[in-house]
């Protein structure tokens, strides 16, 4: 399926779906709305997969991860390296997504999309490389157009893959130093705001650190002057491969109608370009949590995406999508498990 197609087969979510999983929701043993947004959960998935009644998914999480060439004018505390080295360690089982998803029964599936690295024949890893890091984008456009369009076409044939394998509900995770930098580039391109306002303190730098990374993006966008209407030519200009490759994936997503659970801020950012190329796709996001990272805040409010959890999380990888499809997965439960007040032989309110 190619990109073009996907954007083409996002639907609406199902509105007569959503009523009738509330009217099942209010009937449950319990006083109605008394648990919250599980509730609002249950219901929205059910609008998006248009079942009435689920099972719980089979989760999958994907990790992409790339090099951002970017890196070159100091804006991370890490060195390139780093993404090669923590790629084996996710394969390894040994990183924080890791563990998350081992504890909620994730699956992670690690893509190599833009690594400056060789990996070679990696047991578990996906390879699918198409540039040995993108450029860097202060001083040059970070990718050829057609290199950007093609990552967005591996995102949606993962995305087409995992449905075809029946799993329904998936995770944006990434990996990549320097990506924090192009999410910010992007954040404020897609939503109007300062790059000041958007720009945090990435993988750890001090507020100097902050100021020369803002002044490096203010650079590059006029240089490049990205055009907001123009998303496959703004991740030509400032994207990050694995950005392209997660947009690509929740189009293709969307298109199959499998919830999506964001991740924080560069799962953002990726999510910023979808709902760019496919207005729809909105309704198929589901924010895990709010990062500390300060643009995170400005892309949910543009998405309108109220987050499941505020922990002051900023590692990336997956993690807080992790603990977001448990959550999920949970809501599914409760709609699929707990008995209505008939079933049970319980009597409701005013009886």
């Amino acid at each position: 399926m190619t990109l073009e197609e996907a954007i083409g087969l996002v639907r609406n979510a199902d509105a007569s779906v959503a009523i009738d999983t509330q009217r099942r929701l209010d009937r449950l043993t319990k006083p109605q709305g008394s648990l919250g947004r599980l509730e609002e959960l249950a219901v929205r998935y059910c609008a998006m997969t248009g079942e009435r009644k689920p099972s719980v998914p089979r989760g999958v999480l994907f990790t992409l991860a790339a090099d951002h060439g970017v890196v070159d004018e100091g804006v991370s505390a890490y060195p390139r390296d780093v993404t090669a080295q923590m790629v084996r360690n996710f394969l390894r089982g040994g990183a924080g997504v890791n563990v998350l998803a081992r504890h909620e029964g994730i699956e992670v599936r690690v893509i190599d999309i833009g690594v400056a690295h060789d990996f070679g024949s990696l047991p578990g890893l996906v390879d699918r490389k198409l540039m040995m890091s993108t450029r860097n984008m202060a001083r040059e456009e970070a990718m050829p157009r057609a290199i950007a369009e093609r990552a967005c076409a591996i995102g949606v044939d993962l995305a087409v893959a995992a449905a075809n394998e029946g799993i329904g509900l998936i995770g944006t995770g990434e990996m990549g130093i320097g990506n924090t930098t192009a999410s910010a580039a992007i954040t404020a391109v897609m939503t109007g705001a300062t790059v000041d306002h958007v720009t945090g303190m990435g993988t750890g730098i001090d507020e100097q650190g902050r100021k020369a990374k803002v002044e490096v993006i203010e650079r590059t966008l006029a240089r490049h002057h990205p055009d907001p209407a123009d998303a496959v030519g703004v991740l030509s200009k400032i994207g990050g491969l694995e950005i392209a490759g997660l947009a690509g994936l929740i189009v293709g997503s969307a298109a199959a109608r499998i919830p999506i659970v964001l991740d924080g801020f560069i799962a953002g950012a990726a999510a910023l370009i979808a709902c760019a190329l496919q207005p729809r796709c909105r309704q198929y996001l589901i924010a895990a949590h709010r990062s500390v990272e300060r643009g995170h805040d400005v892309l949910l409010e543009h998405l309108q995406l109220k987050p499941l959890l505020d922990l002051e999380l900023r590692l990336g990888e997956g993690t807080g999508a992790c603990l977001g499809m448990g959550l999920v997965q949970a809501s599914v439960k409760i709609l699929a498990e707990m008995a209505t007040f008939g079933e049970a032989g319980v009597s409701e309110r005013g009886s």
